[in-house]
């Protein structure tokens, strides 16, 4: 370490705003992390779960005997051994009210199946056996009778008269209905309106698919309850075992991960397999791991996605929007999860960046026999920015006004800020029409119709789409930022954030390591570990960089203060002389001074220190987090057809991106290029699909189509940082933002190509078949 201690050279390496590499890649690189499935403890037993085969169906009896005669195999569980150690169902963590002001329904979800099964995939028992190989031969062999019903998978179908009752306590399978606006505002602006678009419009199905499929172990260690487990934050996750599933309180129980292989909001709540485990550990007295296999995965994990909507933008003559109103259904699935699908940050994000005096949004959560619907990047952001940049394309050809001007004329203004949007949201800060233009000089947009021509001598149709978005980062809580200097000398920065992909460590440690003067190689990142942390709001919303700095600095700022108190006395002066800056404590008008490392070397030997000062520089922080960011930007798009064949390639992608203050430049464009991947994704080729009795049948990589490297075009990749207001470091998040922008300028720009065959609009995902087949009823 001592090579890096030239604070100068450090920080202007290694400080905010330089592309450091990220920390952990050599070692995971080499195969050295430590995913859940690698991790093995002395003893363990092996899980693997029994689930129904049938969508929709009472569960008469589970029959074991034969099971439990197996080699190797120790135990069964079934509800009944969960019911009977007191364990409880998992339960939504929202509640919104509906319509009428009553509660949502939110039926519970027991780990294991009471007395119905619900959808395909639904765990109803749980087999542990001395190897995975042997539990597995034992679930196949376990009975289960149950008397199949009918099944519906679509919101129409359950919402339909006469449609299956999927819990009773849900009458009609309605978990909420759902609305927010100014009805009557939008009523009459509707009513003068020069000019109405319309669309019906759909966000499809998505299976997560990260690469590290879940996997967990439980385990009892010194009485207490201990799951290790790949997840989003482990403070919450302690907290939803304990209350709900454990019937405990949180200090019995210690959740544990290390490196996470993706997970994109799937991995963020508690699941029914932790509780068994758990329970198993419990009776056997050992550790038991159980570990998702592929085709597992696509029926147990939760979805994402899957809205069907009616999107309307009133408009004058000129082309000023006067209002925008969104209705339709949400598909949560057998259970009910959190963000329902989306509807709350439909409201949010709907607004764009566009001042529209009035809003409303109607929607319907709907309970159906399909795998549940939870977060997935974005988790109602890039959908709520999608149906409103599809209604100014649409609106834009329909009333022949050029698309980009018709944004142009109605883009919030930078004198506008602070901006009270309809959603309820205030925007700081944007400076949406630079971001535009910059975009479209940055795509050639002008030099178009040369690239079309090219494409059409080729065969081709050639078409271009503007995706432009603004988000509104998760919501504020508290976050945990700690300092722990190490005997090693080594620096601990400790977050209830937690990475699962997106290098965490780095921009922190460029953070921290630029208040204190400290070179960032001195820093090791620590969030997977409970019992280390106070607090925690775990990563999700494109939050993590703007709560964990402002987390770090405030704790940066109690270090200082404890450090001038200590240097004060190893310094022999005053409290009030002792000055700060980069990385050294100096007495004011002299040059004798002791750097932090120093000082914490000469703690670490034993300095004996006044009992009336502090006793360490380590720092214990809780921070109130700040309050919602707007990154936004706009992602332009070209997409060639082959009119033959209906394959459309994306050719060229452009975004320029305002997320604030940039902390690692190199990063960001890694987030951005993940997300945009995800959303060209989505828009061509994946769909999650079951057929009448709720099975499904895209439940493999043979029936689901994932991008693939090749389906990636070149990015270029610009950055307009308009500084947030709200919190020190002027970041505004950027984990999502690459599926806010892609959806609508790769739709967008499929529309483009199609419009010369009187084409409005064409529903995600667009695939070849659906190209083909419309292209030649055209014909």
């Amino acid at each position: 370490m001592d090579s890096f201690d030239d604070t100068a050279l450090a920080l202007t390496r290694f400080g905010v705003g330089q592309p450091v590499s990220r920390m952990e890649d050599p070692i995971l690189l080499r195969g050295k992390g430590s995913y859940t499935d690698d991790q093995n403890l002395s003893g363990q037993a092996h899980a693997v779960m029994v689930r129904s085969k049938i969508a929709h169906g009472i569960l008469k009896g589970i029959d074991g005997t034969e099971a439990a005669k197996m080699p190797g195999v120790l135990a069964i569980l079934t509800y009944a051994d969960l019911e009977a150690a007191g364990f409880g169902p998992m339960k939504c963590a929202m509640n919104i009210p509906q319509r009428d002001g009553s509660p949502m329904k939110t039926p519970p979800r027991h780990s294991l199946a009471k007395d119905r099964v619900r959808y395909v995939g639904e765990a109803v028992a749980c087999v542990v056996a001395e190897t995975a190989v042997q539990a597995k031969d034992a679930a196949e062999v376990v009975e289960l009778d149950i008397e199949e019903l009918p099944a519906v998978t679509t919101p129409a179908q359950a919402l339909a008269a006469g449609a299956p009752q999927i819990h009773d306590e849900a009458p009609g399978n309605l978990a909420l209905d759902f609305h927010y606006g100014d009805a009557e505002a939008v009523k009459k602006a509707f009513a003068a309106a020069a000019h109405v678009t319309r669309l019906d419009i759909v966000s499809n199905r998505i299976v997560v698919n990260p690469m590290e499929p879940r996997s967990a172990i439980g385990n009892v260690e010194n009485g207490r309850w201990v799951l290790r487990v790949g997840c989003q934050g482990v403070m919450g996750l302690r907290g939803g075992l304990a209350r709900d599933v454990l019937n405990t309180t949180p200090d019995k129980v210690r959740v544990l991960t290390g490196n996470v292989g993706g997970s994109f909001g799937m991995k963020s709540q508690v699941y029914p397999e932790y509780g068994p485990l758990l329970l198993a550990a419990k009776k056997l007295g050992r550790p038991v791991k159980w570990t998702d296999e592929r085709s597992e995965s696509f029926l147990s994990d939760h979805h994402g996605r899957d809205h069907q909507r009616v999107a309307e933008l009133a408009l004058d003559k000129d082309g000023r929007f006067l209002a925008v109103r969104l209705s339709g259904t949400g598909n949560a699935g057998a259970y009910i999860y959190p963000p329902m699908p989306a509807t709350t940050n439909a409201v949010k994000n709907l607004i764009d960046v566009y001042a529209t005096p009035a809003m409303e949004v109607n929607s319907k959560v709907v309970f159906t026999n399909t795998t549940p619907l939870a977060a997935y990047r974005g988790a109602g952001r890039p959908e709520g920015n999608y149906y409103m940049e599809r209604l100014i394309d649409t609106a834009a050809r329909e009333m022949g006004i050029d698309r980009a001007e018709l944004r142009r004329r109605n883009h919030i203004k930078p004198g506008a800020m602070p901006y009270k949007a309809p959603s309820g949201m205030n925007y700081d800060s944007g400076e949406f029409t630079t971001v535009l233009d910059k975009a479209l000089v940055a795509a050639d947009w002008d030099g178009f119709e040369k690239r079309k021509a090219e494409s059409a001598r080729s065969g081709k149709l050639r078409g271009r789409g503007i995706g432009q978005y603004l988000e509104v980062t998760g919501p504020p809580s508290k976050e945990y930022g700690g300092i722990r200097f190490e005997a090693d000398g080594s620096i601990t920065m400790l977050s209830g954030t937690l990475d699962y992909g997106q290098g965490h460590a780095t921009p922190f440690a460029q953070v921290l390591g630029e208040k204190l003067g400290i070179p960032v190689p001195r820093f090791r990142l620590l969030q997977g570990d409970s019992d280390q942390l106070e607090v925690g709001g775990g990563t999700g919303g494109s939050k993590s960089a703007l709560v964990a700095s402002q987390a770090f600095l405030e704790a940066g700022d109690k270090l200082i203060e404890q450090g001038r108190q200590i240097a004060a006395h190893v310094l022999e002066a005053a409290v009030v002389d002792i000055e700060f800056h980069r990385g050294r404590f100096v007495i004011a008008g002299t040059d004798r001074g002791i750097t932090i490392l120093e000082l914490a070397e000469k703690l670490r030997k034993g300095l004996t220190l006044p009992p009336d000062i502090p006793q360490s520089l380590d720092v214990s922080h809780i921070s109130d987090n700040p309050p919602f960011s707007f990154p936004n930007g706009c992602h332009v798009a070209e997409v060639e057809i082959d009119s033959d064949t209906g394959t459309i390639e994306v050719v060229r992608y452009f975004m320029v991106n305002d997320f604030g203050t940039v902390i690692n430049p190199m990063l960001v464009a890694g987030q951005a290029h993940g997300g945009v991947v995800q959303g060209i994704g989505q828009a061509l080729m994946e769909c999650a699909r079951y057929d009448e009795q709720g099975q499904p049948i895209t439940g493999s990589y043979m029936d689901y189509a994932l991008p693939r490297a090749t389906d990636a075009p070149g990015f270029s990749v610009e950055n307009h940082s308009v500084p947030c207001k709200t919190n020190r470091l002027g970041v505004k998040g950027c984990g999502e933002a690459g599926c806010a922008g892609a959806l609508p300028s790769v739709v967008n720009a499929v529309v483009d190509a199609l419009s010369p065959y009187g084409v409005k609009h064409i529903d995600m995902p667009v695939t070849p078949e659906k190209v083909w087949r419309l292209l030649n009823g055209e014909r």
